[in-house]
């Protein structure tokens, strides 16, 4: 099974919604269809309703990643049980898009899509891929970035599990400030010393 693509869903909705910065790119059909990817079959299924639908599952997802987050992995994992209990998935086995240089099929894990709608579909997905991710790598390996103000979402892919951002900008965003900030502490310890010594040299 595809475990970093099927994953990936979750991420990919989370991150639909910026809320330090009050911004929403989930707002109609097109961008409903565009979390799909790939999947356009899937996609061509999407109508409003999803919109609202996968608004609701976005902030129970979000829920998880920040559960995670916290540390807290026995409420990351019941809050994901929840949603596979929910949107439960079909495996089936799979080979149509790959042949070996035989011409016989790569047999492998694929999920079948039997939802009544769009938004039951990429849910059992990504709940799905993110369940694997959890119980493979480890809870831990769910984050959210620490980059102000940003909130996204993230796996850690990482071997040393190290990753605290979501992308290369942020981390370099957050080590430009950090940077900054040591300076101005330096700074004005700097002006203190000046300060005690001129006071010193007074007395």
């Amino acid at each position: 099974m595809e475990l970093a693509y099927y994953s990936d869903y979750a991420v990919r909705l989370v991150n639909t919604e910026q809320p330090e910065r009050g911004g929403d790119s989930l707002t109609t059909v097109e961008a409903v269809r565009d979390l799909f990817g790939v999947a356009q079959q899937a996609a061509r299924r999407a109508t409003e309703s999803d919109v609202t639908r996968l608004r609701a599952v976005r902030s129970r997802l979000r829920a998880v990643f920040e559960a995670a987050d916290g540390g807290d992995e026995v409420l990351a994992v019941d809050l994901l049980n929840a949603l596979m209990m929910e949107f439960p998935v079909s495996p089936q086995i799979s080979g149509h898009e790959y042949r070996d240089d035989d011409g016989r099929p790569k047999w492998h894990m694929h999920i079948a899509d039997h939802a009544a709608n769009a938004t039951a579909g990429f849910t059992a997905t990504a709940c799905m891929g993110l369940a694997f991710h959890l119980t493979e790598l480890g809870v831990d390996r769910l984050g959210i970035c620490e980059a102000k103000p940003c909130r996204n979402a993230y796996l850690d892919t990482s071997t040393n599990r190290s990753r605290r951002y979501c992308s290369d900008r942020c981390a370099t965003r957050a080590n430009v400030a950090a940077y900054r900030a040591r300076k101005r502490r330096e700074s004005g310890r700097t002006a203190e010393n000046a300060q005690e010594a001129t006071a010193r040299g007074e007395r």
